[in-house]
């Protein structure tokens, strides 16, 4: 199954990549866990490749591939393992004015590790400060509901328009 998904990905990033009519935009983010995986992560880091479609003016969506890292932390002496995902999702960006946009994302996070780990529904909504034309500022919340609970953080990252 997760093979399944990561080929479906990049055939689709194959085929957009020689559209002409969007943008690709790549990124980096970093994170504090909150909820369940506070218990268990000390620190997230991520990274995000775009490919948006103009619809109108102010609306774009296209489709979106991801990697967090959930780093694992010692608890009462018992090492807790890092966690990772590759999130793979619809993305849609609507700027509210040319400073800010707000935008989601939502998808399927594949579980990648630990062992056992098989990911679940993916879900990142994103408010970004636009500091150029080619560089966003974004303030994200993002989740993968797993067996059990929910692994989310609170991010900060940029992304840039190639």
């Amino acid at each position: 199954m997760k093979n399944l998904f990561l080929t479906i990905a990049i055939v689709a990033f194959g085929f957009v990549a020689n559209a002409q009519d969007g943008q690709f935009n790549v990124g980096a983010n970093i994170g504090l866990p909150i909820g369940d995986s506070s218990d268990g992560s000390s620190f997230v880091i991520g990274a995000e490749a775009n490919y948006l479609f103009d619809l109108s003016d102010e609306f774009k969506v296209g489709p979106s591939v991801g990697y967090s890292h959930f780093i694992g932390k010692t608890v009462n002496g018992v090492d807790i393992p890092s966690s990772s995902f590759l999130p793979l999702a619809a993305a849609a960006r609507y700027s509210v004015s040319e400073a800010f946009v707000l935008g989601a994302d939502l998808g399927y996070g594949l579980g990648l590790s630990p062992d056992g780990n098989d990911g679940g529904f993916y879900y990142r909504p994103m408010v970004g400060y636009n500091v150029s034309d080619m560089i966003m500022v974004q303030l994200t919340y993002s989740g993968v509901s797993v067996n059990g609970g929910t692994a989310s953080n609170v991010g900060l990252g940029a992304m840039f328009s190639l």
